[in-house]
């Protein structure tokens, strides 16, 4: 029983790092993934437009931060986690779908702790780093400090594992806009700030 992975380097080493050893098959490709002899698939590239959901009879684990399974019209074996870069090493995960004893049982060579949320954009530690992150950067715009100290001052004062610089740089700044940019379209609170935009479009 095996759980086949395709992921980029980054996924690839905090998945296997926080998983029992010899349990994780890393497929190459696509053809490999799709005809790999497990018991559960973990796809966790970004872009899932081309994944034939329907040639997989098995549970697959999709990583989709902001597309919900409703929205991709996803069958009843299809499931989303955060994969973003800092989000897989951790023990427990937030998932999205049809949760069942019999996935439970299978999703036990993962070694986690799965915490079903609702199929909704975002996650809720996702909203709460970005959140965080868009504030740092409002600081920033503000000209309360620079980044390294904001950085600095976010682990000492609340032993955060990164600043939220730092955190941006490993989970990607257009990951982070992304979802803030989904999100404000119902709560403006999610409203990017200018700082973290103009620095994905290259104006800073």
């Amino acid at each position: 029983m095996k759980v086949a992975v395709l992921a980029d380097d980054y996924q690839w080493e905090e998945l296997n790092s926080s998983l029992p050893e010899n349990e994780c098959f890393r497929a190459i490709n696509m053809e490999d993934f799709i005809f790999a002899n497990a018991s559960i698939f973990l796809y966790l590239k970004d872009d899932f437009s081309a994944l034939p959901f329907s040639l997989f009879t098995k549970p697959i684990i999709i990583n989709s931060v902001t597309a919900t399974l409703q929205e991709i019209n996803a069958p009843a074996n299809v499931f989303r986690i955060n994969g973003w870069q800092t989000f897989l090493q951790r023990p427990v995960w937030e998932i999205a779908g049809k949760l069942n004893e019999s996935f439970r049982a299978e999703t036990g060579l993962l070694n986690k702790k799965l915490i079903h949320v609702p199929d909704e954009v975002g996650f809720p530690s996702a909203r709460v780093v970005a959140m965080i992150i868009n504030e740092a950067f409002f600081a920033l715009q503000d000209d309360v400090s620079t980044k390294n100290e904001i950085d600095i001052a976010m682990k000492l004062g609340t032993n955060y594992p990164y600043g939220p610089f730092e955190w941006a740089d490993k989970i990607g700044k257009q990951n982070i806009y992304t979802l803030l940019k989904n999100l404000s379209k119902t709560e403006s609170r999610y409203t990017p700030s200018a700082q973290l935009q103009n620095e994905i479009q290259g104006n800073i």
